[in-house]
């Protein structure tokens, strides 16, 4: 079973939400994402200010596989892109919770709001393909 951190919330389309002290939330893609893509070769980023809808498609991540978009799991203003993704994408692949992070957004309603599941109901989700 991949790695499925408690602390965090979880969109069913495998996103994940980490809420920040400051009130922003930062957000990436799951290590059961990661691993069904495979290597990572090319990351597209949002623009910093741009708005996303919940459930809008705001990143592009490619493997050797395939190319797959990211979903906003909240609503929210892009504060800040991971640049380091543009040299070294597979930083998603190696550190999908940490340095693998995507964007960092200021929310527009509380991420409670958002119909994200807990770590228990993604893994299970996740186990169940």
């Amino acid at each position: 079973m991949e790695n499925v951190p408690a602390d965090l919330k979880y969109a069913r389309s495998h996103e994940w939400v980490r809420e920040r002290a400051d009130g922003t939330v930062e957000v990436g893609i799951s290590d059961h994402a990661q691993h069904a893509l495979g290597d990572l070769v090319f990351v597209e980023v949002p623009s910093v200010g741009r708005g996303l809808q919940q459930g809008e498609a705001f990143a592009v991540v490619e493997s050797v596989k395939a190319a797959s978009d990211v979903y906003a799991p909240v609503a929210g203003t892009v504060l800040e892109v991971n640049e380091a993704l543009a040299r070294t994408p597979e930083l998603i692949n190696q550190d999908p919770y940490g340095a693998g992070w995507i964007v960092r957004l200021k929310p527009g309603a509380p991420p409670a709001a958002a119909e994200l599941l807990d770590a228990a109901a993604y893994a299970a989700l996740a186990e169940a393909g």
